[in-house]
Order: C-alpha cells, then sequence, then structure tokens
C-alpha cells in the first residue's frame, strides 16, 4: 500500500481523553501516522477528522472522519513528541457543518451492492 507524505491537519478524538490537535506526517488508504505530546496504548481506538485541501482533491476541500487503532507507537527521545502509526477500520466523509455525508449513513451492505 503505498504511502503519500502530507501534512495535514488533524483533530485526533480518544474516548475520555478529549481532543488532540496535531498534524499527520503520512497518509495512505488503509493507515495514518502522526505525533502526540503523549502515547495512546497500542490497540487504543480513536476518531482522527482530516481536511483534505482543494490542491489534493482538485475541487472542493474534503472532510473526513477516520476510526482507527494504534498499531504501533515511537518513542525517538525523551523529550520529543511520540510517534504514532494507526490503521484506518472506517471512514465517513463530513459534510462542512460536519454532520455525515447522506450516502455514509447508509447501512454498509447497501453501500457495498450499489
Amino acid at each position: 500500500m503505498r504511502r503519500f507524505d502530507m501534512r495535514l491537519p488533524a483533530i485526533v478524538s480518544v474516548e475520555g481523553e478529549g481532543d488532540f490537535h496535531t498534524e499527520t506526517q503520512n497518509v495512505s488508504a488503509r493507515g495514518v501516522f502522526f505525533y502526540l505530546d503523549h502515547p495512546l496504548p497500542t490497540g487504543t481506538r480513536f476518531e482522527v477528522t482530516l481536511t483534505f485541501p482543494p490542491h489534493i482533491t482538485l475541487t472542493d476541500a474534503v472532510r473526513v472522519r477516520f476510526t482507527a487503532r494504534v498499531i504501533r507507537i515511537e518513542h525517538p527521545l525523551p523529550s520529543a513528541r511520540i510517534g504514532t502509526a494507526a490503521m484506518i477500520e472506517d471512514y465517513e466523509f463530513l459534510r462542512s457543518g460536519g454532520t455525515p455525508d447522506l450516502l455514509n449513513s447508509l447501512p454498509g451492505e447497501w453501500k457495498a451492492a450499489n
């Protein structure tokens, strides 16, 4: 799977811990890598919201919310931020107001069949 070096603003939402603002380092169809100030244990599920800008989408900016799970963390130095690699488990496109797009609110079986 090809990774794309993309520095995109991201909001990482962890249940019980709140939201963390960060920036992606790379993104692929199945994963995302970013840095946080504190480690998330391997296996932690979270949501991350990204906005792909017009120069990437070649149209309007597109907001996407991923559900992901931490698969690896990297501790480069004691004082540095912690690298977090996560596998994307699900995603939905968001309208500009933050609400899910109609297509993404349909059952997965319906989307797969159409």
